[in-house]
């Protein structure tokens, strides 16, 4: 039975999907530090912002919605185009602690508040997570509810990004051990964090597809990705080459995901490129890029209206409409 959501979180959801499906076709460029890294050391933060508008605006006419941050991401979200939904982060881009004890941060002074009055039509809030972690997983499974229940109490729907790594610094996040274990940290994140309150997981891929390249076990981890999650996931890319991502993408669609929320593997040669080339790229490229995944989406993805159903209407809702 789809569970009743209040009209904010629910038109949230309707104006980041597709306007055919309730499914999601999302651009990601919510990069702040690694953005800066890919541009050159003397970019001025104007040339930041104007280079991300200008990716933004090329592929928010036909995505179904964009995410974007706070540090750069204002000019963008201004001159993005109306058909796409906004999303905007809530987190410190990055990590405080140790690389196998890593802790999530707030901006300071950048609210579910101030969100919403921005015209944002969600959240989303990553945080690095390991279900093995012990207290940092409790603490950060607090975090989470927490920030649901502020997000929430401005009607704003939570995208919840859970990135995996490794405890173990003889087997980092790429390694081979790392990749042996890697599904059923993934999936169990899913399932314990689905379970927080949150409207939908933006997930990475179950399986390290450099380590397996086996259909029939990623349709395997996908599918019990999909059975673990209480709500609808969405994959993300990663940073992946769109070539590793669009098979990814299929698989995962036709596995239970309600589409992609996807960045780099759709737009990031576009950084390096002068402004002219960079418009050619964005409409010869990466906009085709687009369209296929999309293709996939609308084709194979989950609904996530299979989660979730409007409110009633009644004559007087407005009266109890807290």
């Amino acid at each position: 039975m789809p569970k009743t959501l209040s009209p904010g979180r629910y038109r949230g959801l309707k104006t980041t999907s597709l306007e055919e499906a309730d499914v999601f076709g999302i651009i990601a460029f919510d990069q702040r530090g690694s953005y800066r890294r890919m541009m050159p050391a003397a970019a001025s933060y104007e040339q930041l912002v104007q280079v991300k508008s200008e990716i933004i605006g090329a592929l928010s006419t036909e995505a179904s919605a964009i995410l974007t941050d706070p540090v750069y991401g204002l000019g963008p979200a201004m001159q993005m185009s109306p058909k796409a939904g906004l999303l905007l982060a809530l987190e410190k881009s990055g990590y405080s602690g140790d690389s196998t004890y890593r802790q999530t941060e707030l901006i300071p002074s950048w609210t579910p508040e101030k969100i919403r009055k921005a015209g944002a039509s969600a959240v989303k809030f990553m945080v690095y997570y390991h279900p093995g972690s012990g207290e940092l997983a409790e603490e950060l499974e607090a975090l989470i509810r927490q920030v649901r229940r502020e997000c929430h109490a401005w009607d704003l729907p939570v995208f919840l990004e859970p990135m995996s790594y490794s405890l173990d610094r003889a087997a980092p996040k790429g390694s081979a051990d790392f990749a042996e274990g890697r599904a059923e940290v993934v999936i169990e994140t899913a399932r314990r964090l689905s379970r927080t309150g949150v409207d939908a997981l933006k997930m990475e891929f179950p399986l390290d597809i450099q380590f397996n390249q086996d259909e029939s076990e990623w349709q395997d981890a996908c599918q019990r990705l999909s059975d673990a999650s209480a709500v609808p996931w969405v994959l993300l890319s990663a940073g992946v080459d769109f070539e590793q991502f669009k098979p990814q993408a299929q698989v995962a669609c036709e596995c239970g995901a309600s589409g992609f929320l996807a960045g780099r593997a759709i737009w990031k040669e576009a950084v390096a490129l002068s402004e002219a080339d960079r418009t050619a790229f964005l409409h010869d490229v990466a906009g085709k890029r687009l369209r296929e995944l999309l293709a996939i989406a609308a084709a194979a993805a989950r609904p996530w209206s299979d989660f979730y159903r409007g409110p009633a209407s009644s004559e007087d809702w407005y009266e109890s409409y807290a």
